[in-house]
């Protein structure tokens, strides 16, 4: 059994036996050596040529012979200007991706290297790339969930799992928005859509002025004249901007399989979770971005950045996945960029495919990063400031990483599987309870129905909150606060039966509200068409202090929008930003530069 003996300690007793081995006689040097031995844990023949010959005081036992070193400084400093330059992706990416990368960075003259140090380069396995990158590494952060599930048409719209992805040919894409609200969900604010292609991993991103129904149509038509290939199949969330009849019949139009995943199953579409965390957060961050500026500068960044990505950005595909008992052993093929698996798809069209060869040749990586680089100083002083508060301090806001940091993966952290599993606890027993118990909600309010009816018909336009308080008063101890859910139920049953819609009260403060400072808000938002709500209502707090409150941002809301619909004062759609990542007319555009 080899000894567990420290190198000191080998040494200590090394530099002890040798002196006496040294001039011991034969029988001697034997008992010696297998003390020696025993205790070190070495061969005999090891052992011997130590005593024989042991090292000075002062110098160190090697243990392990070394070879010359095959990557000295200059290789290393090769490795990590190309490392930077390619986004800082992990060693398995980078690897199978050297040849391609490194004669591009050759021929725009970026990189001007041996034939000795590109042989060597060339030559690094992942493991070595790793080792000679680890000091050069650090990590970045998470934000929060914006989508808000969709109640209509689930029926109508098929579910497709992680497992259903067997579609080889390219075109069946999975799709999601990304929210740039920073810690607060109020409001309009930017959205991104991410579109990543199963087969390919060919990614667009589109900047979204608002999250509506109609610019994300906007965005997925401008997608299909972007994507080097047809769009066959759309997989998405169950957000409401993706399960409407819009969406549904633009589908059906336009002959494209829409398809769902399943609700609270954020691995149904891992594909483009995965690229809303390497792409849009590192490359823009979690601030807060609204109006048509912060609009046209996100833009123009995800145009250079949709070039970088599907060129220069190699992806590992998932081959098989087998699992032993607890272990789960993974088999991925070589790391390949976008571009060069769809060069590789045997249904690739043969025009397409010399475009995005000569298109491949005309891209200096180097010029799209320093490009990035100077978009996203032009992007970030256009965030918008978090507010916080005694009562809801918000988290320190993670800095958005350059190109040259390092795309890190984030693993999933159980506690929040288990705070989703205890939401859905929640929620069944909250079920349940409504399930069990039907026959005192029914009762509820009955016994006082005649009163709340005289006070409807005086006031229509009494809201459920005011009947509550007023019913509180008048039977005190008997309603309690978290009831007024039930009395809204009431009520809008009794306007339902009555026949009382909102347009039919011509009394209604509602009707009132905002219009006798109209003609203020139609001068600022001629000036501004690009105005939020939320900002108009700011200002008119201030122009008329005590006037308007918090809780009236959404009839403001509709009012704006009626607005802006009357006068024609339509935001910017997705169509009318510059071109996000075309082909042809990037490559028309090269063209001509070098004519």
């Amino acid at each position: 059994m080899r000894s567990k003996l420290s190198v000191s300690a080998r040494r200590e007793l090394l530099l002890r036996f040798a002196p006496e081995y040294i001039i011991s006689s034969r029988l001697e040097k034997g008992r010696i050596l297998d003390e020696f031995v025993a205790s070190t844990g070495y061969t005999r023949k090891r052992a011997i040529t130590l005593l024989n010959d042991p090292p000075a005081d002062n110098a160190c036992l090697q243990l392990r012979r070394k070879g010359p070193k095959s990557y000295d400084a200059e290789v290393q400093n090769a490795l990590i200007v190309v490392w930077r330059a390619a986004n800082c992706i992990c060693s398995k990416r980078l690897v199978p991706f050297l040849p391609e990368f490194v004669g591009a960075m050759q021929r725009f003259g970026h990189l001007t290297i041996s034939d000795n140090i590109r042989d060597r380069l060339l030559a690094m396995s992942s493991s070595t790339v790793d080792r000679l990158l680890c000091k050069e590494r650090r990590a970045n952060g998470v934000g929060i969930s914006t989508t808000r599930a969709g109640s209509l048409l689930r029926s109508q719209i098929p579910i497709r799992t992680f497992t259903d992805w067997n579609d080889l040919t390219p075109g069946f894409v999975e799709a999601d928005l990304v929210a740039h609200c920073g810690y607060n969900t109020e409001g309009s604010y930017l959205n991104t859509l991410t579109i990543t292609d199963i087969a390919t991993g060919w990614t667009l991103c589109i900047a979204l002025l608002n999250k509506s129904r109609d610019d994300v149509i906007s965005a997925l038509t401008l997608a299909r004249k972007s994507l080097p290939f047809p769009l066959l199949g759309l997989d998405t969330d169950n957000g409401a901007e993706f399960i409407n009849h819009e969406l549904v019949g633009y589908c059906k139009h336009e002959n494209i399989t829409f398809t769902r995943s399943r609700p609270y199953k954020k691995n149904d579409q891992a594909h483009v979770e995965q690229k809303n965390g390497s792409i849009v957060r590192q490359m823009v961050g979690y601030e807060r971005y609204e109006g048509v500026t912060a609009w046209k500068a996100l833009t123009d960044l995800y145009t250079a950045m949709n070039l970088y990505i599907n060129f220069f950005q190699p992806s590992l595909k998932l081959i098989s996945k087998v699992r032993v008992s607890s272990h789960v052993s993974k088999v991925y093929d070589a790391a390949k960029t976008p571009c060069q698996r769809l060069l590789e798809n045997e249904a690739r069209n043969a025009d397409t495919a010399e475009l995005l060869r000569n298109l491949f040749l005309k891209l200096d990586p180097i010029d799209l990063v320093q490009r990035i680089k100077a978009l996203q100083d032009r992007l970030w002083p256009l965030a918008i400031p978090s507010k916080t508060t005694a009562s809801n301090t918000m988290p320190d806001t993670p800095v958005p990483a350059r190109i040259e940091d390092e795309t890190v993966e984030i693993a999933t952290d159980p506690a929040l599987s288990n705070q989703a599993s205890g939401h859905q606890r929640s929620m069944r027993a909250k079920r349940d309870r409504a399930k069990n118990a039907p026959q005192a909600d029914n009762r509820l309010f009955m016994a006082e129905w005649d009163q709340i009816h005289i006070m409807l018909t005086n006031q229509p336009d009494k809201t459920a909150r005011k009947l509550l308080e007023e019913l509180q008063v008048m039977y005190p101890g008997r309603f309690a606060s978290n009831q007024v859910r039930t009395l809204k139920k009431r009520v809008r049953a009794w306007r339902q039966q009555y026949r009382c819609a909102p347009s039919d009260i011509t009394t209604r403060s509602d009707e009132r509200l905002f219009m006798a400072e109209w003609d203020q808000i139609h001068i600022m938002l001629t000036n501004q068409p690009d105005k939020t709500a939320r900002r108009l209502l700011e200002e008119l707090q201030e122009l008329y202090p005590g006037k308007f409150t918090s809780n009236q941002i959404c009839t403001l809301k509709n009012r704006v929008r009626e607005w802006r619909q009357k006068y024609r004062y339509s935001l910017p759609s997705p169509q009318d930003a510059p071109n996000v990542g075309g082909l042809t007319e990037r490559l028309d555009a090269e063209n001509a530069k070098d004519e």
